[in-house]
């Protein structure tokens, strides 16, 4: 089965293949080549879970304050 290069080298895994490998985004894949200029590829290892950038920023406060600090805080009135 053939697939096209993009410009920028990518290319898309068939689904048959992906299926075959189980090959899930963030998963990592090898490539191999042969002396005999045969490329393989291998799946390599389980998705990595993948942070939003948002999940990335979620935190706990760290410092107890009350709502009217919080807000003194924020307009400047301290």
């Amino acid at each position: 089965m053939a697939v096209h290069v993009t410009s920028k080298g990518q290319v898309t895994i068939p689904k048959r293949v992906r299926e075959l490998l189980k090959i899930q985004p963030g998963s990592a894949v090898e490539f191999h080549v042969d002396p005999d200029g045969r490329v393989t590829l291998r799946g390599v290892g389980r998705p990595r879970k993948v942070k939003s950038r948002f999940a990335r920023l979620r935190g706990r406060a760290t410092v107890r304050m009350r709502t009217e600090e919080i807000m003194a805080l924020t307009r400047g009135d301290v």
